[in-house]
């Protein structure tokens, strides 16, 4: 079966028309940052010329603003199998990885250690350094992924993971390293950031304690949209926000001087919610909401399948490798491409029409977000990095300088 007849099969064709997309331009870099929904063009002038422009302060009441955080937070935990309460938009990553680091660290307090796996997402990494540091008497061990269940012992305080890896799109297997962390009495916390809306997530099937994610990549929230994070129900009263703020006072509007955390997840709020961005936000998730979560899966390894079998004849031609997982199953939607100049063969591909990114040291790195790409842009996608690196267009001058995004 061709591109053109698998599309008019793929039951997820009509999201592609929900979307602002540049005619002409495949957009392989959605793991990065996801298109613009169409809708929420609409809700962002709304909320800015009606919600803040007419409505004031009294919109915080009269447009649901006060109740933002939590609502949003609700819709995510329908995606990623968490249950009403157990989860809430907020702050960015980086922020919420630092709040459940320290409080399950204080929580585990006798542990002093923090398990991660090399090459780790660096923000996981700086953060969880940062914690510790704070805390004192704790460290960061980082092991291979294969070294992750040998490595568990009654000194981990946490088992610290991103469920797909951001470069080469390696799953890990949520529910049996859970289970295995639980088993020496450590807590798990999982980074969701690329694998929320890529992969299929069941947070309570997996029995995990703790999650954070970004909305910016496949949940399409907009450029540094509000992340979120996850604290299974009955963790939540044991755990102390180590950024207390007004939002997650029992009564922020009491103005007490002394803090008293509200009951649930709410707790974990900290300041003021940026309201443009999460009314933006909410749009990229409503959307997700109709999404068949098999159907999405189903596609995107389709989508990465087609990609690797269209490239596998220019390996060896090239100097290229596959550096993502070839088992469809232990792949997230992306195909990770070593080649000595990925950079410039990245650069190269975007002047042509055809977006994906690069990582350090040589990785090509291109995503496949089901929703609005289709089979006959990754038969053109592969067609264009062919003449790339055949017409040896990637030696281009202009290339040789990094822009200070890559």
């Amino acid at each position: 079966m061709n591109a053109a007849d698998l599309d008019a099969k793929d039951p997820l064709r009509g999201f592609r028309d929900r979307f602002h997309l540049e005619p002409g331009l495949i957009y392989l870099d959605g793991n990065s940052l996801g298109p613009l929904p169409l809708a929420t063009v609409e809700r962002v002038h709304d909320t800015v010329e009606r919600e803040w422009g007419v409505g004031l302060i009294r919109s915080w009441n009269d447009a649901g603003w006060i109740t933002a955080a939590e609502r949003i937070g609700d819709k995510i935990a329908r995606i990623i199998g968490a249950h009403p309460g157990e989860v809430i938009a907020c702050d960015s990553t980086s922020i919420n990885l630092f709040k459940l680091l320290t409080a399950g660290m204080r929580l585990m307090d006798r542990r002093q250690v923090v398990l991660t796996q090399q090459g780790n997402f660096p923000t996981d990494l700086y953060v969880a350094q940062g914690a510790v540091e704070i805390l004192g008497g704790r460290r960061v061990v980082s092991v291979r992924a294969d070294e992750l269940l040998s490595s568990l012992n009654e000194g981990v305080a946490i088992l610290y993971l991103t469920q797909v890896d951001y470069r080469t799109g390696d799953v890990l297997d949520m529910a049996s390293l859970t289970s295995a962390a639980h088993g020496v009495g450590a807590l798990v916390l999982w980074d969701l950031s690329h694998s929320a809306g890529a992969v299929p997530v069941d947070l309570n099937a997996a029995e995990a304690d703790l999650a954070v994610g970004c909305t910016y990549k496949y949940l399409n929230g907009g450029p540094g949209a509000p992340a979120y994070l996850f604290v299974r129900k009955d963790l939540q009263a044991r755990l102390a926000n180590p950024v207390p703020g007004w939002m997650g006072h029992a009564s922020p509007f009491a103005m007490s001087p002394d803090y008293t955390p509200a009951e649930g997840i709410r707790r974990f709020l900290s300041g003021t919610p940026p309201i443009v961005a999460m009314n933006a936000l909410e749009c990229g998730i409503d959307m997700w909401l109709e999404v068949d979560q098999a159907a999405l899966r189903q596609k995107a390894m389709g989508l990465t399948e087609l990609f690797i079998e269209l490239v596998t004849p220019l390996l060896d031609r090239f100097e290229m490798e596959i550096a993502s997982p070839r088992e469809p199953a232990k792949r997230g939607n992306q195909v990770a491409l070593r080649h000595p100049e990925a950079y410039r063969v990245c650069r190269a591909l975007i002047d042509r029409g055809v977006v994906g990114d690069f990582r350090e040291p040589d990785i090509l790195r291109l995503g496949f977000p089901p929703l609005y790409l289709r089979y006959v842009d990754v038969a053109e996608a592969a067609g264009i990095l062919e003449e790339v690196l055949r017409e040896e267009a990637w030696r281009d001058a202009r290339y040789s300088v990094r822009a200070a995004v890559t």
